[in-house]
């Protein structure tokens, strides 16, 4: 039986052990941070590929030299996706649509950033932004600003956050804001859409004026069939980007659809969610890895 080194969510482990089990696959748990680690001895268990390099690459680094086997989604394509302006320019390089965006690189004054901020909502005819983090996830730190003390404000917190020389990634990111866009994650199994969950708020939590769809700060995933259209738009940026699992941010409104982020660690959701043959394609793609 193929063993397969997994460093991924607790949640994503236990949805993949056993469908991943009846197709001949052992999951293995591999922690590679919070925990010690010898490394002239390191105890890791024998495996034959891993899936998704390891969230902190530092530590991931010394686990993957360790088990020395080839991963599903290596390093280059973990700091790939985590780079959110790096998949945003190779996308419109490509002629992808995405949000029109503009990326800060910090330090920047005052004047620069209001006068990039203004740039920005003359070239999408808007009002609100968005300002994210180039290299967070799970909605860390992601703000909506309707006004220029407001983004400032915003600014000047994160200047006090860069001033950590600890602090790797100090870019981030203005972004046109979309209201009422539908908010979907598809999902790309070597380089095919294998199914999609739309992220929706609760009634009650949009009425108290939140408005991030994110699973860790309340949305709920229900699985969804997209459209073809939507289905294309996701393979085409996993093509573009080279990257064989990925999970792809669509934002749809009344005349867009644009790809908003990726995840190359994505969360697995149930399978009900997914099209039938999820599993036997990521298992094939598993496979094709080790080999």
């Amino acid at each position: 039986m193929l063993r397969l080194a997994v460093a991924t969510q607790q949640e994503t482990f236990e949805r993949i052990r056993d469908p991943l089990d009846d197709r001949g696959i052992d999951v293995v748990a591999v922690q590679a941070s919070e925990r010690t680690l010898s490394l002239s001895d390191p105890a890791l268990p024998s495996v034959d590929a891993g899936l998704v390099f390891p969230s902190r690459l530092m530590e991931g680094g010394a686990v993957a030299a360790a088990l020395d086997v080839p991963w599903v989604n290596d390093r280059e394509a973990i700091l790939t996706s985590r780079n959110k302006a790096e998949v945003l320019a190779a996308l419109a390089a490509a002629d992808l649509p995405v949000p029109e965006t503009t990326l800060v690189s910090n330090p920047v004054d005052d004047d620069a950033v209001t006068a990039a901020a203004e740039a920005l909502q003359t070239r999408a005819g808007v009002d609100s932004l968005v300002i994210k983090p180039n290299s967070t996830t799970r909605g860390i730190g992601v703000a909506r600003v309707e006004d220029p003390d407001s983004l400032l404000g915003v600014t000047d917190y994160l200047d006090l956050v860069h001033d950590f020389r600890a602090t790797g990634d100090r870019s981030y990111l203005l972004q046109e804001y979309l209201p009422d866009a539908r908010d979907y994650r598809a999902m790309i199994v070597d380089g095919e859409y294998a199914g999609a969950v739309e992220r929706r708020l609760p009634a009650a939590e949009t009425e108290t004026g939140k408005w991030k769809h994110n699973v860790h700060r309340g949305a709920v995933a229900e699985g969804v069939s997209l459209p073809p259209k939507a289905q294309e738009l996701a393979e085409q940026a996993a093509e573009v980007l080279e990257i064989d699992y990925l999970g792809v941010d669509l934002l749809e409104t009344d005349n867009r659809l644009v790809v908003n982020e990726t995840n190359a660690r994505p969360t697995v959701d149930d399978a009900t969610k997914y099209e039938p043959g999820f599993y036997d394609r990521l298992a094939a793609l598993i496979r094709k890895t080790a080999e």
